[in-house]
């Protein structure tokens, strides 16, 4: 919370981010172990747009392969190795760059 004496004072609102299209999405899909106990899991990144966005293409990517998984920082992490599946998933949504 800001607080000011100036009369005159505005607050400066952030730009929202706005959610690429999937055909312009630019994602790198990745089998990954690093720091994951040996286990190995499917890292997804260079998702362009909002948390929400984000969050709803993990779950409907968890729903498609029957994992688990989470999304955060701008990456979606799917349990297992099913690189071949997620990548078919996505390139039926229009993504492409994988």
């Amino acid at each position: 919370m800001v607080f000011s004496t100036n009369p005159d004072f505005e607050f400066q609102e952030q730009e929202e981010i706005e959610t690429l299209p999937n055909e312009k999405q630019n994602l790198k899909v990745s089998l990954d172990r690093k720091k994951r106990k040996g286990k190995t899991v499917v890292l997804i990144e260079n998702f362009e747009g909002k948390k929400e966005d984000l969050e709803e293409l993990a779950k409907q990517l968890k729903s498609h392969c029957g994992v688990g998984g989470s999304a955060k920082d701008g990456e979606i992490i799917i349990q297992g190795e099913l690189l071949d599946k997620v990548k078919s998933f996505l390139k039926e949504k229009g993504f492409k760059g994988m």
